[in-house]
């Protein structure tokens, strides 16, 4: 479960992320096009995706989209710096986390391990499985599968992540903190708006604004509505 693929035509950058996460005990496979980047990632089955926005032949929003038809493999997208569109679009469009080009390793390590330890709650013993239930929404960690007035609904892992601590403190205001720490796995950043598109995400996903309220400058509180 330590293969990281990565999806990149800059074949200096490659070079230089396969020896530096090498070192940190991952294996690395590499693609440099769109194409065979995603005939890699659904054939591998890699822990996870490093995946340039800029890729020739198509973008890597393309392979993304393609991507999040067949699977659920955690994807990091690499957009140009200051860039904050791409960074947006790519989060909207199921990637689980950005990082702007140029980029410290040490940093893409540190997102990759956060999403590799991802656990928005310490549950007590017995809880990691048992299933959530809140209004119409019903989640259940065991399978990682959540349905909402029972319709199954698709999730990426950080939606998935996020929607549990939400559901978890149903009633109760989660801060913006606690979400960045427990489910990005870093701290709060002022101008990152990753948290906001995925809570936006969730919402459409779950069929409407009137689950999830926005406590405005705290954060967010699942309400959930009353069943039928």
């Amino acid at each position: 479960m330590n293969l990281i693929l990565i999806i990149d035509d800059d074949t200096e950058l490659t070079e230089l992320l396969t020896e530096y996460l090498g070192h940190e005990g991952f294996e690395i496979a590499s693609a440099f096009n769109a194409d065979d980047g995603l005939a890699m990632a659904l054939e591998k089955d890699p822990a996870l995706v490093v995946l340039d926005v800029m890729l020739p032949g198509r973008s890597g929003f393309e392979v993304l989209r393609e991507l999040r038809q067949k699977s659920h493999v955690p994807v990091i997208m690499l957009t140009a710096r200051g860039d904050e569109v791409d960074r947006i679009v790519g989060l909207e469009m199921g990637a689980d986390d950005y990082l702007p080009k140029p980029f410290n390793p040490r940093e893409l390590v540190a997102r990759i391990r956060a999403i590799q330890r991802r656990a928005p709650f310490q549950p007590n013993m017995g809880e990691e499985t048992a299933v959530v239930r809140v209004g119409d929404v019903e989640l259940n960690p065991a399978t990682r599968t959540v349905l909402c007035a029972g319709n199954e609904v698709n999730l990426t892992a950080v939606e998935f992540s996020f929607l549990e601590l939400l559901l978890r403190n149903a009633g109760q205001v989660v801060n913006r903190e606690m979400l960045a720490q427990k489910v990005l796995g870093r701290p709060l950043s002022p101008y990152d708006r990753s948290i906001d598109v995925h809570i936006s995400s969730l919402r459409r996903k779950l069929g409407g604004d009137e689950r999830i309220k926005t406590i405005r400058s705290v954060g967010y509180q699942f309400v959930g509505i009353a069943k039928a």
